[in-house]
């Protein structure tokens, strides 16, 4: 069998003033999944992304992407293989025109001329920006940016796309646009939110964090048809979502349950 896409085996990880950020976490993510991320401010979902990119080095545990555990070593290709779209698209877009922002990391990789060329035009066109490449960024909507730094992920080629808080800060036309760019893509998503209704769009797996700990892993509808568990975990059900759950005689806890 192929080892998961991206995996953390009891991953910890604490603030410098103590705080713990990740405690034991141990998640499993299979190539094609699209998985979503819930849970408050500062449960630690942001945190575990950057940790499966080498971004903040574990206190103990373990991250691996493609079954290669990611270390400082190992963290360039791991950031190659995992693409992150960050919450506020201007952390990624910081040259004179669209289609530098988009060239800038391939380029760092070593491809250059028609490869570069063509890979570039590929992610432009993936994400609805072709029209958009001589322009500077920052003449863009907050939506357009925010294709624009997606297209930059594109353009590595990445096995998993990672989207901190994707419909932050969007109008539902822009928030309604990115989401069918997604849905549009035959690849791993992991997605960290707490817009429960955006989530349902577009994933089909529901990871419930809090406190720096997985509470819940199941499909998209038991998480969301759970209202005792979102309540608890301070998440708000989309419109429409039922009430109703059905609870295990033994009163065994959510992440039991639901794993």
């Amino acid at each position: 069998m192929n080892p998961p896409v991206l995996e953390t085996r009891g991953l910890r990880y604490a603030y410098p003033d103590g705080t713990e950020a990740l405690v034991g976490v141990s998640l499993a993510v299979a190539r094609g999944e699209r998985v979503a991320l819930l849970g408050p401010n500062g449960a630690g979902k942001t945190t575990l992304v950057l940790a499966l990119i080498g971004l903040i080095e574990p206190d103990g545990g373990e991250a691996l992407v493609g079954g290669v555990v990611v270390t400082k070593d190992t963290a360039r290709e791991a950031r190659r293989r995992v693409g992150v779209v960050f919450q506020d698209p201007d952390d990624q877009l910081f040259m004179t025109t669209v289609r530098d922002d988009v060239a800038f990391g391939p380029a760092n990789y070593g491809l250059a001329g028609v490869g570069l060329d063509s890979r570039v035009d590929s992610a432009l066109r993936a994400v609805g920006m072709s029209d958009a490449a001589g322009r500077a960024p920052h003449h863009l909507s907050v939506g357009e940016r925010r294709l624009v730094a997606l297209a930059t992920v594109l353009a590595m080629e990445p096995d998993v796309l990672a989207l901190d808080e994707p419909s932050s800060n969007l109008d539902p036309l822009a928030r309604a646009e990115f989401a069918q760019t997604l849905i549009g893509f035959d690849r791993t998503i992991l997605m960290v939110t707490h817009d429960l209704a955006y989530a349902r769009e577009i994933c089909d797996r529901a990871v419930v964090m809090d406190a720096g700990r997985i509470v819940a892993d199941g499909p998209m509808g038991e998480i969301l048809n759970d209202r005792d568990l979102l309540v608890r975990h301070r998440l708000a059900a989309p419109k429409g979502v039922s009430p109703a759950r059905e609870r295990r005689a033994d009163g065994a806890g959510d992440r039991d349950r639901l794993a």
